[in-house]
């Protein structure tokens, strides 16, 4: 499997090195016409209003959108939840508007209240996956093609619609493969 992950800011290299562990080939995407032959897409965290304006620049954003809705799988970390959201708790833009979720941005607070926890998500592992928050994201409310995967105290942290996958934490910043396998076993039912 090809699996692209948008190189604008973020954990690109760390997301590569997940791709490579588990056997599958990375593209960086910094281009629309490396859109062009991937199975999917991560959109890893960083700034979303700098990832937009970018996206927005480079003429991506139409082109990425059109993409997820015409069944590309999409995952978006941190940032690239909110770059997926329909909706983004008291501001009138949203982004790529393709997930129906609405998200509170730094949910959690600034940088110095970035925190780490752990635990289990049936749908993707058995055993407990570590989770790293860094200014992150929480999901406030779903439609109803969206399926809730995890929860912390009550916030959504975790979610799928379709072929789309969201979560608040960044996994590529762990040694744990298991988000990355789930995502890749969705881009391969859809190449299929």
């Amino acid at each position: 499997m090809k699996i692209g992950v948008l190189a604008i800011q973020g954990g690109v290299a760390e997301h590569k090195h997940h791709i490579e562990a588990l056997g599958h080939t990375f593209v960086e995407v910094k281009k629309k016409e490396q859109l062009e032959h991937i199975d999917g897409l991560i959109m890893p965290g960083g700034e979303s209003t700098a990832i937009g304006k970018i996206l927005e620049i480079t003429g991506m954003m139409l082109t990425i959108k059109n993409k997820i809705l015409w069944g590309l799988p999409a995952w978006g970390t941190c940032a690239g939840l909110i770059l997926l959201a329909k909706k983004i708790e008291n501001e009138d833009k949203k982004f790529l508007g393709v997930m129906d979720i609405t998200v509170i941005r730094n949910a959690y607070g600034s940088q110095i209240d970035s925190f780490t926890s752990s635990g289990i998500i049936k749908e993707i592992s058995k055993i407990p996956i570590p989770f790293v928050f860094i200014r992150a994201p929480y999901i406030t409310s779903v439609g109803e093609n969206v399926r809730v995967l995890h929860k912390i105290d009550g916030n959504i942290v975790a979610a799928r619609q379709g072929d789309i996958l969201a979560t608040s934490f960044h996994p590529e910043l762990t040694e744990n493969l298991e988000f990355h396998r789930y995502f890749i076993n969705i881009c391969r039912k859809t190449k299929q």
